[in-house]
């Protein structure tokens, strides 16, 4: 009796299958993309002279490892961190050379002098959460822009951010010279000045 042979599979189409799994799984998987913080860093100084910095003109934020907020010694919700902050750059506390006429703040004289002097201390601990550090950076940025969008507002009838934005926009049609004169005019008027000290071991 003949032995029967075991029917056999055509494997000549399994490379092609092959090849548009993977082309399938190329297309249709999505990578996660880690998002960093956009902050251009000033250049480096090898011999810093040492400068004094009066405490009123510090602001002092901290986060503990329990994602504790503390402005100036006391607990504070992040989602009032921004409207401390705009009370204390838009103080204006100072008085002859330091005077601010265009601070709309409590001029307190034990808060900042002027936003050129006011500096805002950033500390965190290294178990900080990760969100948490963000949202507070937020929130502090949040605080200079809109001081900036209402100087950029009353001086030009237009916000700081579209200013910004007409300033890298190819097909601004306007003078690009005077726009980055005036965006440099108001970000001298609230200078960003974000101090962010190493991560402490809590």
């Amino acid at each position: 009796m003949a032995r029967r042979l075991a029917p056999s599979v055509n494997a000549g189409s399994m490379a092609d299958i092959a090849f548009l799994l993977l082309i399938f799984f190329l297309v249709s998987t999505t990578i996660e993309t880690d998002y960093g913080i956009m902050r251009k860093l000033p250049p480096l100084i090898e011999d810093s002279p040492e400068v004094v910095i009066k405490k009123k003109n510090l602001f002092q934020v901290e986060l503990n490892q329990l994602n504790q907020l503390s402005v100036e010694g006391n607990l504070m919700e992040i989602q009032d961190l921004k409207k401390a902050a705009i009370a204390f750059l838009d103080n204006g506390g100072g008085s002859g050379d330091l005077a601010c006429d265009y601070c709309k703040g409590d001029k307190d004289i034990e808060s900042s002098d002027h936003p050129s002097k006011a500096i805002i201390s950033l500390i965190n601990s290294r178990e900080t959460n990760y969100e948490t550090y963000i949202a507070v950076q937020n929130e502090l940025v949040s605080a200079y822009t809109e001081l900036r969008n209402r100087e950029a507002e009353r001086l030009y009838g237009v916000s700081f951010i579209e200013m910004e934005e007409n300033l890298k926009d190819g097909r601004y049609v306007g003078n690009k010279q005077k726009l980055r004169d005036r965006v440099k005019k108001i970000q001298s008027m609230f200078p960003e000045k974000l101090s962010e000290a190493e991560p402490r071991n809590q």
